[in-house]
């Protein structure tokens, strides 16, 4: 409340040091005043083709694993959640979760004794659990919106119940179909 009494200046002039301290903030300040709708498409194609790359090196490993692929899929996952907390637009969030569910490698043959077999465990929950946030996400959105995402999504859920994550998903109450 103190703040509130402050004059205008200075409160200015405290706003834009605390402003400069959070580069989110910043960037985001940024974007909702000096971009427009061409920069977000921008910034989305860069996101997309940065999946793509992510994903290409990832299969192009000498022996890609549940542990790359983890690890790819967090990293990757950890941009869309920049350009979310850049842009604030759930359009292009959903756009490119599906993408990188839809491309990421999930299916691997790792015996119980392997090294990696924990890698691939993890991978299966992250993978499902995932899903499900871009479906809660999904069901609260616009239904002409929800339209144009639903054959992604299929396509995303069928993944899911063709593979070892099945068993989660049904615990998870995912749909098999939208």
């Amino acid at each position: 409340m103190e703040i509130k009494s402050l004059p205008e200046k200075e409160k200015d002039k405290l706003l834009l040091r605390l402003i400069a301290k959070d580069k989110v903030l910043t960037e985001h300040l940024h974007f909702k005043l000096m971009e427009d709708e061409h920069d977000l498409l921008r910034r989305q194609e860069e996101l997309q083709q940065l999946i793509v790359e992510g994903i290409a090196e990832l299969l192009n490993a000498k022996r890609p694993n549940s542990k790359d692929s983890l690890l790819k899929m967090r990293k990757l996952n950890g941009s869309i959640n920049h350009h979310v907390k850049v842009t604030k637009d759930l359009n292009s969030e959903m756009e490119l979760r599906i993408q990188l569910l839809n491309r990421i490698p999930i299916d691997f043959d790792e015996s119980v004794y392997s090294s990696l077999y924990k890698f691939n465990e993890k991978l299966t929950v992250y993978f499902v659990k995932t899903i499900a946030s871009v479906l809660t996400k999904y069901y609260k959105m616009h239904e002409d919106l929800q339209f144009d995402l639903q054959a992604d999504l299929n396509k995303l859920l069928e993944k899911v119940y063709k593979n070892k994550t099945a068993t989660i998903a049904k615990t998870l109450g995912l749909p098999e179909q939208l």
